[in-house]
């Protein structure tokens, strides 16, 4: 299972109802599980931090901003923390089988829902800003609320990416974004008479001062010793061990020595692996030679794909075709996210850098939905086989019993006909990012378009099989399903083509 982390910041610390509210909405989306809850009643914000599949992240988030916008009213709202919304910051951080590309794909599809659905613009920051100037969340809330507020009337420059011209009137606004876990890391420097150490070290190892781009430091005195104060953005490019040898090293410039480090809330276990592997010179370190790895990769972390191979190969009606189709096309669209992945950043492939970016994101978004039908399918099939259980020995239970299995017949067309309708956009992805991306990769995306069109031809079968099982009472409607599944496959078909196309010209020497 694919885990994504989010850490909702909401203006709320003084209300232990309201936030108990708040954290009950998040644990109570399934697939979705509540791991902190941290609440400063000077700053009046509360913290939370909870990890959910990928299918779940964005209804958890959203049904916590629905409390918000109802339980909190900003203009009524004081405390030390800036802020621009009752759900002021909503992060999404990638954690295993999880990528940056799913995360800024999570955050847009929250913006959209809280803007049409609860009425609150949002902005986007960080890894999912669609311009520079939004990537840092401190000009993003510039202003705060109350100035917010009156600028982005004015202003075109502050306008929302979701929303108009205006905030919401008592639940303000919302900065929603995708960005690397962040590990909050203080190194200390003994007694407190070495504070003016402290502070140039902070000041030479930060970002800001031209020292390491991806930290942020101060020098602070905290109980009678001298702390550098540290927030690391982003540990895969800046690892910690890089971070403490940098502090050890401006530290010992001035004649003093590092007393202890610290990290304050919870850590990748990556972040500590490195360190550990670095610290001991461990060359060719990877997780997978981990015991724990492998016990987790048994025991935990979704169903395998030989489990679920044995499940369709059981003498049982689901998992079926259907369900396997939906993987199939899940598989076609991370091939197609594999190729936009390896054309970003290469300078021959720069004219399309953007689309080559959005097409990442939308495979993302098309392979999440995909692996959702994977199971909806086997789903669907049970309201069928529920409708011909049903008894039949009166003209009353006949007639029930017949729309339950029409009804039952019509929803496990719909279903694999959203999977037929996903496969055939995966095709048209991967047929573009064939035609487009890396031709170093144009048999990957070949394969991802070939996938997506066997995946498409199957949902449709099943659609087909479904609808030929109609009464004359559901024929038409069975009819328009067939039909709309035909298009899907004609699109898939010709997309096909043209990745294979795409696919013989690389292959042909010149």
């Amino acid at each position: 299972m694919s885990l994504v982390e989010c850490v909702p910041n909401f203006s709320e610390g003084r209300d232990p109802a309201v936030i108990t509210a708040i954290r009950d909405a998040i644990a109570a989306t399934a697939g979705a599980h509540v791991l902190d809850v941290s609440s400063d009643p000077s700053h009046h914000r509360t913290v939370i931090t909870f990890v959910a599949s990928l299918e779940a992240a964005v209804p958890a988030a959203f049904a916590a901003m629905q409390v918000a916008r109802d339980r909190i009213d900003l203009t009524r709202h004081q405390g030390e923390h800036p802020r621009i919304g009752a759900t002021d910051v909503v992060p999404f951080i990638p954690l295993d089988g999880c990528t940056m590309d799913d995360c800024i794909a999570l955050a847009r599809e929250l913006g959209q829902r809280a803007w049409t659905e609860l009425g609150i613009p949002v902005y986007l920051y960080e890894r999912a800003a669609t311009t520079p100037a939004r990537e840092n969340l401190a000009d993003v809330r510039r202003g705060e609320f109350e100035g917010l507020r009156d600028e982005v009337r004015t202003n075109a420059a502050r306008r929302p990416d979701f929303g108009d011209a205006a905030l919401h009137p008592t639940a303000g606004a919302t900065a929603v974004g995708a960005r690397p876990f962040l590990v909050a890391y203080n190194v200390y420097l003994g007694d407190k008479a070495n504070l003016p150490v402290a502070k140039e070290v902070a000041k030479a190892i930060r970002g800001s001062s031209g020292g390491l781009r991806y930290v942020k430091g101060l020098g602070l005195e905290v109980d009678g010793q001298a702390q550098v104060s540290m927030n690391l953005v982003d540990t895969e490019k800046t690892p910690l061990h890089r971070v403490f040898e940098h502090v050890k090293t401006e530290a010992l410039a001035h004649g003093v020595a590092p007393t202890w480090s610290e990290i304050v809330g919870l850590v990748p276990e990556r972040v500590l692996l490195e360190a550990g592997a670095r610290h001991v010179q461990l060359r060719g370190f990877s997780k997978a030679m981990l015991l724990e790895t492998k016990v987790r990769e048994a025991v935990a972390g979704g169903e395998s794909t030989d489990t679920f191979a044995a499940r369709v190969a059981a003498p049982e009606p689901t998992p079926g075709g259907g369900s396997v189709a939906a993987l199939a096309g899940s598989l076609g669209a991370a091939l197609a996210q594999m190729v936009a992945g390896l054309t970003v950043g290469k300078k021959k492939y720069a004219a399309v850098e953007d689309a080559m970016k959005d097409g990442a994101l939308r495979a993302s978004a098309l392979r999440r939905q995909l692996a959702g039908l994977v199971q909806r399918d086997a789903d669907a099939y049970e309201r069928v086989r529920a409708g011909y259980t049903m008894p039949k020995e009166t003209d009353h239970d006949r007639a029930l019993r017949a729309i339950a299995i029409r009804e039952g017949l019509i929803f496990a067309a719909e279903v694999p006909l959203e999977t037929a309708q996903a496969a055939a956009d995966v095709a048209v992805l991967a047929a573009d990012m064939a035609e487009q991306g890396n031709t170093n990769a144009v048999s990957d995306a070949c394969v991802g378009a070939l996938l997506a069109l066997a995946a498409c031809k199957g949902a449709a079968f099943n659609v087909r099989i479904n609808v030929a099982s109609l009464d004359s009472d559901g024929a038409a409607r069975g009819a328009a399903l067939a039909e709309s599944a035909a298009a899907c496959v004609a699109t898939a078909t010709a997309a096909a083509a043209r990745a294979e196309a795409a696919a013989e010209r690389a292959m042909t020497p010149a």
